[in-house]
């Protein structure tokens, strides 16, 4: 296959990946609209949807041994999330206001995900007691959030505790309730959604053996390909979102389709399938882009806790952040 083939496919595969995913999200929100889903539940859906073209990739890179690609793919795609999600919509909008009780919640389990990811890379946790380690905090989390206030309330956690948690996703659901209103859906959605995820699937692997085989004639670095070029187009609809979510002032739904998204794509994009197919030797590379998440992810959160929300400067900050981040990457490359 010739280069110009290669870029063909490539691109062809971008455009109608991120174009299935949008409908994957959209028919899957009425879907889990029909079902009674709250809303953080219906954001968490609409999250895994849109992370569809990065997990595919980066399972497909794992399946044909490409351990940095895919990790690349998944921990890249997670840097460019905050940078892009977080960082770009409070340059755009000027600021995005947050409550600190839903940092607290969503960036507990966010720091912890990323500080797992960094071990797993490093070598220190295997793949798979990586895994265990994210389920432990993500499924509590995931079940919080879906269970409303008289599933809490049974739970007979202290006073304090149950107070605390109920606020935390009061909060978070007055966003989401005017960011995400789905009309309920029926077989007909759930029927487009699933030929859906077959695009979804066959153009992702498309686009992803397109880039490596491209890399691997021009002696491009995996790490490149992945961290960079494949994280940044397939987060590009999410991208989108959130900035539009942002100039609605719809902070805390800002800030759940970032932590979703990059908690979705450490789960089913990086440790599930390790835990499977192994996740191959250490590498400096790859180590510097999980440390790199780790990092961004604690500035941004820290920097939202301190002033109830992200400013311009702040997001600036976490943009120049990235912005060294890809030179980094490129330069050692």
């Amino acid at each position: 296959m010739s280069d110009a083939l290669l870029v063909i496919v490539f691109v062809s595969g971008v455009t109608v990946s991120l174009g299935s995913s949008w409908v994957l999200v959209v028919r899957l929100e009425r879907v889990g609209a029909a079902l009674g889903l709250s809303e953080a539940l219906l954001g968490i859906l609409a999250a895994l949807a849109a992370d569809a073209p990065e997990i595919t990739a980066a399972v497909t890179a794992l399946v044909n041994h490409d351990p940095r690609i895919g990790a690349g793919v998944v921990l890249g795609s997670n840097v460019f999330n905050i940078a892009a999600l977080l960082g770009l919509s409070a340059v755009i909008a000027g600021r995005i206001a947050l409550h600190r009780r839903v940092i607290e919640m969503s960036g507990a389990v966010a720091i912890w995900l990323a500080t797992v990811c960094l071990l797993v890379v490093l070598g220190v946790l295997s793949p798979l007691v990586g895994l265990l380690a994210a389920l432990a905090v993500l499924a509590p989390q995931i079940f919080i959030l879906g269970a409303g206030h008289e599933r809490l309330a049974r739970l007979r956690l202290p006073e304090a505790w149950a107070s605390w948690l109920e606020s935390a996703v009061s909060e978070e659901e007055l966003e989401l309730e005017a960011a995400i209103h789905p009309d309920r859906g029926g077989s007909r959605d759930a029927a487009i959604a699933a030929i859906a995820v077959l695009v979804v699937v066959g153009a992702s692997i498309a686009m992803e053996r397109a880039a490596s085989e491209f890399a691997t004639r021009h002696a491009i670095p995996g790490i490149v390909i992945g961290g960079v070029v494949l994280a940044a187009v397939t987060s590009l609809p999410n991208a989108v979102a959130a900035v539009y979510l942002a100039s609605r002032e719809r902070g805390a739904a800002v800030l759940s389709t970032a932590l979703n998204s990059n908690a979705l794509n450490v789960v089913a994009g990086l440790l599930l399938p390790a835990a499977i197919l192994g996740l191959g030797q250490p590498s400096g590379q790859t180590t510097f882009v999980a440390a790199s998440y780790l990092a961004l992810t604690v500035f941004a959160l820290a920097s939202a806790y301190i002033s109830s929300g992200l400013r311009r400067a702040s997001g600036a900050l976490v943009i120049a952040a990235y912005l060294a981040f890809v030179a980094v990457v490129l330069i050692t490359a």
